[in-house]
């Protein structure tokens, strides 16, 4: 039912609300890197985001004159509008990638998940970036009794299995860990981790910068054409001659790269920003200042700013692709159903991006025509396209620590797709009907908490 202490809907934006990611509030511009389009390069990188930056750090301190270029302006896509979560990246079990590509390399690739994770850290230190970077732990929330006994025999297996750290949380416990009614239970990884997203995409820039990488923002790539001794690039300001060509396009693969294109699914992630929030109530609703994300088909993330001022809510509202001034109002009616306490306050930011996902839910790396490729991260790229860019730029130096578990994998498409996800409108829909019945089941089953047992005032 509408409240009526709620505002209106076209009262639920600030008057001066932004469709800028909240993230790039306050932070300077960098700036053009070049004006002259090089007429030839060593290695030459498509795309500006976490991956295309990892890499070209490498190939530069490996000797290599590297440029990177963008279609916009460096770091416009998911670099800069991501949510800031940063987790083990994984999404398919052990047991799932056992079945299908054997026990050793299943451990191997979830291995990888850990291992990126503990390296973008290290990153992160090595190259003095101020983002925020804490190990603050996740919130996986059950949205139902079922998914939490799920996810209560998910932990103690990923213990036992995989030494992988994760604390059952019952309902009873919910709110030391966050500050809602609507879920029953959840699971706690300590080591999942958050950072301020436009931050650390700008210390990749300066770093890639300091190693004499050129950055050439709205300059989109046309075409690459392979020749026995290496590639023409057309961009649209001119052509470049390339050894090596990286494309790190991730969500925004496009016509240039058909084969790629043809094997990631671009799915627009939406987010909002409220306005600044009382200390206090932030404090009730996020009191050990975990990331939060829930079981739900249609996933939910969320989180406090890393300031403690507003709370960052992100997830997917309608079945095709809208507009952030359609997407906001929506996310805050979800925002107001987990967190009921915000009903009032109002949003000042409302934003999107696109991730990739694959169709086996796994990250790719690779060559295809000697072209390197890696992307797919599924939603979960913070620090997997950081590692495996990293890693794509020692492949590129011929290095025998570019390896990884991904490597020679399957990279799966469908019939008849050819990058328009034409498929994703009837999941969603199906998605979010699903998760819809399962509250409703839930909500009318459940025990109501025990508020006595629950720490910190709600306002």
């Amino acid at each position: 039912m509408w409240d009526a202490t709620r505002p209106a809907a076209t009262d639920i934006m600030t008057e001066d609300w932004s469709r800028r990611p909240y993230w790039l509030d306050g932070l300077e511009d960098p700036g053009p890197d070049a004006t002259d389009l090089p007429k030839a390069v060593d290695v030459l990188v498509v795309g500006s985001g976490y991956t295309g930056l990892n890499a070209a750090i490498e190939t530069a301190r490996g000797g290599r004159s590297t440029l990177v270029l963008d279609a916009e302006a460096p770091g416009a896509g998911c670099s800069t509008r991501n949510g800031g979560q940063i987790s083990t990246s994984i999404k398919p079990s052990l047991a799932k990638l056992a079945a299908k590509h054997g026990a050793a390399r299943a451990r191997a690739i979830r291995a990888e998940g850990e291992t990126a994770l503990e390296w973008i850290e290290e990153r992160i230190r090595a190259l003095g970036i101020v983002c925020d970077f804490r190990r603050v732990g996740r919130f996986h929330a059950a949205h139902s009794a079922r998914s939490y006994e799920d996810l209560a025999r998910d932990a103690e297996r990923l213990e036992r299995e995989e030494g992988i750290e994760a604390r059952p949380v019952p309902r009873t416990e919910q709110r030391c860990e966050l500050g809602s009614d609507l879920y029953h239970g959840g699971v706690v990884f300590p080591r999942h981790a958050s950072l301020h997203p436009a931050r650390y995409h700008g210390g990749l820039l300066h770093s890639a910068r300091q190693e004499d990488v050129e950055v050439i923002g709205h300059c989109a790539v046309t075409q690459i054409v392979r020749h026995r001794d290496g590639f023409e690039v057309t961009t649209e300001q001119g052509m470049v001659r390339a050894r090596d060509v990286i494309v790190a396009t991730n969500g925004y693969t496009g016509a240039p790269t058909p084969w790629l294109r043809r094997r990631v699914i671009p799915i627009g992630s939406y987010v909002i920003a409220t306005e600044t929030l009382p200390r206090d109530l932030i404090d009730a609703l996020f009191p050990k200042d975990r990331i939060a994300s829930d079981t739900c088909k249609v996933v939910y993330y969320f989180r406090a700013s890393p300031d403690r001022s507003r709370v960052i809510f992100g997830g997917r509202v309608s079945a095709g692709e809208t507009d952030p001034a359609v997407s906001g109002p929506r996310l805050y009616d979800d925002m107001c159903r987990i967190f009921p306490e915000l009903n009032g306050y109002r949003v000042s930011h409302s934003w999107m991006g696109t991730v990739a996902y694959t169709f086996d839910e796994l990250a790719h790396v690779g060559q295809h025509e000697g072209v390197h490729y890696a992307m797919g991260y599924c939603g979960s790229g913070v620090s997997m396209a950081s590692y495996l860019g990293m890693r794509l730029g020692q492949k590129v130096l011929g290095l025998a620590e570019g390896r990884t578990a991904f490597d020679d994998l399957p990279f799966p498409t469908r019939p008849l797709y050819t990058g328009t996800p034409w498929f994703l409108p009837p999941m969603v829909k199906w998605y979010r009907w699903h998760d819809r019945m399962q509250h409703r089941r839930a909500a009318s089953t459940a025990p109501h908490p025990q508020r006595g047992a629950f720490p910190g005032a709600q306002s």
